[in-house]
């Protein structure tokens, strides 16, 4: 992927008059995800692991509440990668990720993921550049490996800029059902945001295959809409089938 800088595209592409359109069009999107998802249990050949990065208060769990409302939950797992424990620090840094890959029929999310382990230390410079350079190729080869054995993977970015990060960090503040969300850590690392952006912009150049999709977030229908188009696809090209009755007796 060529460099690309972030800031040059826009976090909202759709413009207000066809939200109500686009919402509509969700309830399909999503609603086929859960039938999808079903059959891709049931024939347990595949499996999918969507990643999905993105600052502070950009809408990583609610993206996955809304598009995943439908799915059986036996079927789903999500996993949020925080700051490593003493035990996963003793390891090498994808040793806490590789147990987490989704097996076949299952959908893995990562809400945060391995791509923590170059952003974090990147900003903070707590590791040499020698050893971030050498997690873009490890981590490239790790996900070579778990496609290899029949997992589709999807990337997503969830982009909004600065202002909009601000407004909804001060919605936390500011409004009692948000209290829980709050975090002072989100504004200690809003201070390195640009630090932050131009990690992520080198991270879409070098771990690009599979790809990275750059999801405009500003609005909750669009990003919705967004990911479910690109989850869908990737589904249907799975050409998921209900498994033939396996019996004795009929």
């Amino acid at each position: 992927m060529a460099k690309i800088k972030l800031s040059d595209i826009k976090t909202q592409q759709l413009n207000k008059a066809v939200k109500e359109k686009i919402k509509a069009e969700n309830v399909t999107l999503v609603n086929h995800i859960g039938e999808l998802q079903h059959k891709m249990c049931a024939e347990g050949k595949h499996s999918l692991l969507i990643i999905i990065q993105g600052m502070d208060a950009s809408g990583k769990d609610g993206a996955v509440r809304r598009i995943f409302k439908g799915a059986n939950p036996n079927g789903i797992v999500i996993k949020s990668f925080k700051k490593p424990t003493e035990e996963e620090f003793a390891h090498d840094f994808l040793w806490r990720v590789h147990p987490h890959v989704p097996k076949k029929g299952m959908i893995q999310i990562f809400n945060r993921s391995h791509y923590e382990d170059i952003l974090v230390p990147s900003v903070y410079g707590y590791l040499p550049k020698k050893n971030i350079k050498d997690r873009y190729d490890i981590i490239n080869n790790f996900e070579k490996l778990i496609e290899s054995n029949g997992t589709t993977i999807l990337k997503f970015y969830l982009h909004i800029n600065k202002d909009e990060q601000y407004k909804r960090l001060m919605e936390r503040i500011e409004i009692k059902e948000k209290h829980w969300k709050h975090n002072d850590g989100d504004w200690e690392t809003r201070k390195h945001w640009d630090n932050f952006m131009s990690v992520y912009e080198e991270i879409f150049e070098k771990c690009n295959e599979p790809k990275w999709h750059i999801v405009p977030s500003t609005k909750n229908w669009e990003k919705v809409n967004f990911m479910a188009k690109i989850i869908v696809k990737a589904m249907e090209d799975m050409n998921l089938k209900w498994p033939e009755l396996k019996s004795e007796k009929f």
